[in-house]
Order: C-alpha cells, then structure tokens, then sequence
C-alpha cells in the first residue's frame, strides 16, 4: 500500500507558497523605501524661485566683472582658499558645499581670512567626490560656483 505524505511534509505546497511570499516581502520593503526616501516637493511659488536664478546670474556676472578668481587647495581636513584674481578682498565669505545626491553632507560656514589673506576651513571628515562649490561675498553682491570633483589631496580653481 502506497502510504501518502501529510502536505506539509512535500515540496511543491511550499514551493508555490513561497514565491507570493517574496513578491509580498519584496512590495513592503520597496513601499517602506518609498517612505523614508521622499523626493522634495516641487515649489509652489516657482515665480519666486526663477526671479531667485536671475539674481544669482546677475551675481555670477558680477564677480565675472570684477575678475575674481580662487585657488582652492584640498589637504584631507582642511581646505584653503585665496584670492588670486581681481580687487582684493578682505571681508568673511559665505562658503557652501552641496553634494549632487546626498543633502545630508551639505555645509555652509562663514569664513574670515587670516593674516596671510588665506580663507582656512577645518573638516569633520575629508570631503571627496562631486560637489557644487559656492563662494558668496559677505555683502551678498558677488558670487562664484562651480562643480567639483574633489580628491583628498588636490588644487582647484575657482573664478
């Protein structure tokens, strides 16, 4: 006599069990993904924000205009920016770095020169990879930016 298995005890139930069950695990984890990644939401005053742009070009052709330029030295936690380039300039400066994808790294830091007209900023940690550089003057009527793609060790132009 041909004694048949209890159906927990074969293959092809668990087989045909499982495969929902992955599909099932795999939708909770993308929607909990979904949740916690939010994209930003679109402005709603998007008039403001191209009127915003203009004035940034008008900055950007302005320090263009005065010939500003800057050397950027990277040296793993520290970075050092002088002036090589137009009137010089000896007021603090807005210095902000935004990083393409992660906005949790991006920093702003107001910095003065030292005795040698060098901008000096201490890091946390090294900063490497792609990152959009903004120097703004303190008086708000100049600006420079540019995207970077910074080592540990290395020499940069800004202008």
């Amino acid at each position: 006599m041909n004694e048949q298995q209890a159906w927990y005890k074969q293959f092809w139930p668990w087989f045909l069990i499982i495969l929902p069950l992955c599909a099932v695990a795999a939708s909770v984890n993308l929607l909990y993904l979904a949740v916690v990644n939010q994209d930003p939401l679109v402005s709603e005053d998007y008039y403001k924000d191209g009127k915003r742009i203009n004035r940034d070009l008008k900055k950007i052709k302005y320090a263009k205009q005065l010939g500003l330029q800057f050397e950027m030295i990277v040296d793993k936690n520290t970075l050092a920016i002088t002036q090589h380039g137009g009137e010089p300039y000896l007021a603090a400066m807005n210095i902000e770095f935004f990083h393409p994808t992660i906005e949790a790294r991006d920093f702003t830091q107001v910095v003065t020169a030292d005795g040698n007209q060098v901008y000096r900023i201490a890091l946390d940690k090294p900063i490497t990879g792609s990152w959009e550089v903004r120097l703004d003057g303190y008086d708000h009527k100049w600006r420079i930016q540019k995207r970077l793609e910074i080592t540990d060790d290395g020499q940069y132009w800004l202008n």
